[in-house]
């Protein structure tokens, strides 16, 4: 039997990942919201009854499923595995309840990732940062508690969502510097770059012009 207050402490944890994940959704209306607000209310009202039946698992996996149904995005789940990970768990239940949701948030990202469309090889790059750093986090907490299933699953996952960026990567043009003699328009400064003035807005949103009549000498282009 597992101790009331071992219990108490885990189904704290649950609750403040259900409050988390109700926080991701930008949709107010529509199924994928009610899901999402389903799945969390029956996890906190139930929490403790999961954990003492050993029916948190599922149930707990589902609510990140509809978070990113509902449209949580990788920063999201990063937030809320940066968050546990912070935390420092007594009883045993209540630290396998916080790497379970590690887990599930890393999982979470890397599915975001996998839909995602990347046009810049920066922006991979960028991510790849981020992903190393979290499952980096995650694997050491892990190690720490001697939690050899739960390390290995994250390695094996960590690797693959790092080669599946490579491969995204691999095809992406790069990032150029570039530096102008003088403040120009961006029609300008596109036939100038690429002998094309009709990228003039990608100069515009890649580098966040105010005003495209005056864009700064100095900037980020596409390599072709």
């Amino acid at each position: 039997m597992i101790p009331k207050s071992d219990v108490q402490e885990a189904a704290d944890i649950i609750v403040s990942v259900t409050d988390m994940l109700l926080g991701t959704s930008k949709q107010q209306v529509g199924r994928a919201g009610s899901d999402l607000r389903a799945a969390c209310g029956d996890m906190a009202v139930n929490a403790k009854k999961y954990i003492i039946y050993n029916q948190i698992a599922p149930k707990l996996a589902y609510c990140f499923d509809q978070a990113r149904i509902a449209g949580a995005t990788f920063d999201n789940f990063n937030r809320i595995q940066e968050t546990l990970v912070a935390e420092a768990p007594i009883s045993v239940v209540a630290v396998l309840m916080t790497q379970s949701c590690v887990c599930f948030s890393l999982q979470q990202m890397s599915l975001v990732l996998a839909a995602t469309i990347f046009t810049s090889r920066d922006d991979v790059e960028s991510v790849q940062a981020e992903v190393n750093t979290a499952f980096d986090q995650a694997e050491e907490v892990a190690a720490d508690e001697m939690a050899q299933a739960a390390y290995q699953t994250l390695v094996t996952l960590h690797a693959a969502v790092m080669f599946h960026l490579y491969q995204t990567a691999k095809p992406l043009p790069q990032m150029l510097d570039f530096q102008f003699a003088a403040i120009r328009p961006t029609l300008i400064q596109s036939y100038r770059l690429y002998a094309d003035a009709s990228r003039a807005d990608e100069l515009r949103d890649e580098n966040k012009v105010v005003h495209p009549a005056f864009a700064p000498r100095v900037g980020r282009a596409l390599s072709f």
